[in-house]
């Protein structure tokens, strides 16, 4: 503590520009779940993030421009989803929260995840619906149905905040409506569509 600022200190990784293939991605996720299994850190619980999302979606003032019928697509799968998924808390753990491919760094020592300010609680297949499906068959234990269901949820989390009025990412629009289209076919995937 300097000055009343904390201050960090980090080790820089260089990164390699090589494709992570799915077994390694699966690999640096249950290393990096194990290493959060030994934290104890007060971390919202995902359902946390969905309320979030749920009220961006309840608020026509927040999204004004989202159509009725995907406000209630989205109202319908943040809602249920989410308590579905969180009924059985007994598994929950410390998560990365979002560790898409955008947050795995590929060094010389291996894939590290970068980018934990999501961090949360809940069951590692919310932290799985977010990598690219491959990597779950080689994630021993996890539960393909669980994830099909976060993924959906996920994908219903992201096309909320494409919809808030002040939303910046960039080619919003079309990320609109592919984020819809994802949340569609993931719940086809689980056989909620």
């Amino acid at each position: 503590m300097r000055d009343a600022f904390a201050i960090s200190l980090w080790t820089y990784y260089e990164p390699v520009r090589s494709e992570i293939v799915p077994a390694d991605y699966a690999d640096v996720f249950l290393r990096h779940h194990a290493a959060l299994r030994q934290i104890d850190l007060d971390a919202p619980h995902f359902t946390d993030r969905v309320a979030v999302a749920l009220r961006e979606v309840n608020d026509r003032e927040q999204s004004p421009e989202l159509p009725d019928p995907d406000r209630e697509l989205l109202r319908d799968t943040l809602s249920g989803l989410s308590a579905a998924i969180s009924i059985d808390k007994a598994g929950d753990q410390l998560l990365h929260g979002e560790p898409h491919p955008g947050n795995l760094l590929n060094t010389r020592r291996g894939p590290l995840f970068v980018d934990l300010a999501t961090c949360c609680r809940g069951p590692i297949e919310f932290d799985l619906a977010h990598a690219p499906e491959e990597v779950a068959e080689h994630y021993p234990g996890a539960d393909h149905n669980l994830i099909h269901r976060c993924r959906a949820l996920n994908w219903a989390m992201f096309s909320a905040w494409r919809w808030r009025r002040d939303d910046q990412m960039p080619d919003r629009g079309h990320w609109r409506v592919e984020g819809l289209n994802q949340v569609r076919a993931a719940l086809d995937r689980c056989g909620l569509g």
